[in-house]
């Protein structure tokens, strides 16, 4: 019996005219399994075929942080933290009457760039994973950026060089961990972004030959060629890295029955992972922006704006990313998106909380912020790992600006949150340098959506154009599980998804005038330009 006949299929009825249509009453019943493994925590959610969870389980896990501008996380730590949500979300949706037969299929989102490497005999890691927003390898950076060919790089791969993609963070493990470097060199060094590492383990680590990537996590390494989708033997040149010896994932598209393998212990074992795409692709998908011009941005841990540009890459002149958005299949072109990266979002939150004890939890840290009706005066240019797009200044560091006696824990509070906001102008003014179009509403999902302060009195007054929140947030997860639902037929067309999360969405429309917005904008642009060179390259740490 073929995996598609044993997993099962939903009815379908045929309308006048013979084409296919889902059956709302059949699609309750079917379900699709979503790992959400993003920077913080993970989170197991399924969903049911309208696209409405049912039941989840989220579990946090740490970050070291070794010197200023270093994040680190412990592989092990993160797949055990997937199978603990499996083990007690399944459990939650077999009490509710279910059967883990009904779960058709898993999909699997991740945080992007942040890197792994393991041994390819034991399938041990042989150091830690290095978080994307690390910032360490910013020496390398300006070596490279120094080197004949780097001018051709960004056309091959769509990215800048910058502390960001994994290219940079797998050379400085080469250079600094002997352990590393002795395995590239005897050709047993495996490495991978986190969807890598989780598709290796889940499916059984050494022994399950599951060594595989999504083209949207592929396309984030900077050694993928972004219009063939294949490894560039010129991008690797340059890095200095040798294929022979790299053990590199074999890229796949993000929704495949097979290439992804299936779960190989605990209560979903057997059940096929069939979606796999990062965590910003993914939310592009939940938020169902499949035409061009369509745009989403995700407040998270940083925040990301993506765009779709279609079936054929757009390089940005103006300092955005040209990325994958997603690719459904080796039958389909692959589609495209201009995305503005912002290091630091949620995490200029969880800042406040954990390191200055502004509050007792991130979500209360808008109510704080609502106890002074504007920012005081205060800028706070959140630039923990220097700025990303469309600014790419890897020497600033965080910094505020306009502190006076007047100056409350709300005016600080509010202007981190600002600042995400003045961002992402500065982003959707480069895309439409870039696109030649200008967007005419914003989409939004992610932690910081949830407060009504954030959404209205700062990111729709700041941009001048309505915000659209949905009710349910979890659009990442959502995009995960639809790309896993498509390998399996769960759905066949997007036009069967267009009633998705549709219903009861927030419009925040801007109600300050362009005029008086321009004049506060002007002066974080101002505050961007002075933070600029504080980070100085001769100090690894920038401690004194």
């Amino acid at each position: 019996m073929s995996v598609a006949q044993s997993e099962g299929k939903p009815e379908r009825s045929t309308d006048s005219n013979g084409d296919s249509q889902r059956d709302p009453e059949t699609l309750k019943n079917w379900f699709i399994g979503s790992i959400d493994q993003g920077t913080t925590s993970t989170r197991f959610l399924i969903f049911n075929g309208l696209g409405v969870p049912v039941t989840s389980h989220q579990v946090e896990f740490r970050q070291m942080y070794p010197h200023p501008g270093w994040m680190e996380q412990d592989p092990r730590e993160i797949v055990q933290s997937v199978e603990t949500c499996i083990e007690h979300a399944t459990k939650s949706f077999i009490s509710m009457g279910h059967t883990v037969s009904d779960i058709k299929a898993v999909g699997i989102t991740s945080q992007r760039e942040t890197t792994v490497v393991w041994d390819h005999d034991t399938g041990e890691p042989l150091f830690n994973a290095i978080a994307w927003p690390d910032t360490r390898t910013q020496a390398i950076v300006r070596e490279l950026k120094a080197k004949e060919g780097a001018e051709k790089l960004q056309d091959i791969c769509g990215l800048p060089l910058s502390t960001y993609p994994s290219a940079l963070k797998l050379l400085w493990l080469l250079r600094n961990v002997d352990v590393v470097r002795q395995a590239y060199d005897q050709g047993r060094l495996m490495f991978g972004t986190i969807d890598t590492w989780l598709l290796y383990n889940l499916n059984g680590g050494r022994d399950s030959g599951v060594h595989v990537t999504d083209s949207t996590n592929a396309s984030r390494t900077m050694f993928v060629n972004l219009y063939t989708l294949e490894y560039s033997l010129e991008a690797l040149k340059f890095f200095g890295l040798d294929p022979a010896k790299l053990l590199l994932p074999k890229i796949v598209p993000c929704s495949d029955k097979v290439s992804f393998g299936a779960l190989a212990s605990g209560p979903l074992q057997g059940k096929r992972i069939t979606g796999c795409l990062g965590d910003q692709s993914a939310a592009l998908v939940g938020q169902l922006g499949f035409e061009p011009g369509m745009a989403k941005n995700t407040y998270g841990t940083g925040c990301f704006l993506l765009y779709n540009v279609g079936e054929k890459p757009v390089l940005s002149t103006h300092g955005l990313l040209a990325t994958v958005a997603y690719h459904f299949g080796s039958h389909q072109k692959p589609v495209y998106a201009l995305e503005g990266s912002i290091a630091v979002a949620g995490s200029a939150v969880k800042f406040l909380v954990n390191n200055l004890g502004f509050a007792e939890s991130s979500d209360k840290i808008s109510d704080c912020a609502a106890t002074v009706k504007d920012n005081g005066g205060c800028f706070f240019v959140t630039a923990f790992s220097g700025l990303f797009a469309p600014y790419w200044i890897d020497d600033a560091r965080g910094t505020v600006f306009g502190i006076t006696s007047y100056t409350e824990k709300g005016h600080i509070a509010r202007a981190a949150m600002e600042a995400t906001c003045f961002q992402t102008r500065a982003i959707l003014e480069a895309m439409e340098k870039d696109s030649g179009h200008r967007l005419t509403q914003l989409a939004v999902d992610g932690g910081m959506s949830n407060s009504n302060l954030c959404m209205q009195k700062t990111q729709a007054d700041i941009i001048s154009i309505p915000v659209d929140r949905p009710v349910m947030r979890e659009t990442t997860a959502l995009g995960a599980a639809i790309v896993a639902g498509f390998a399996v037929d769960v759905w066949k067309e997007f036009e069967e998804l267009k009633e998705i999360n549709k219903e009861h969405r927030t419009i925040f429309q801007p109600q300050v005038s362009k005029q008086a917005c321009d004049q506060v904008y002007k002066r974080w642009t101002k505050a961007v330009e002075m933070s600029r060179g504080w980070f100085d390259s001769e100090d690894d740490t920038g401690a004194s």
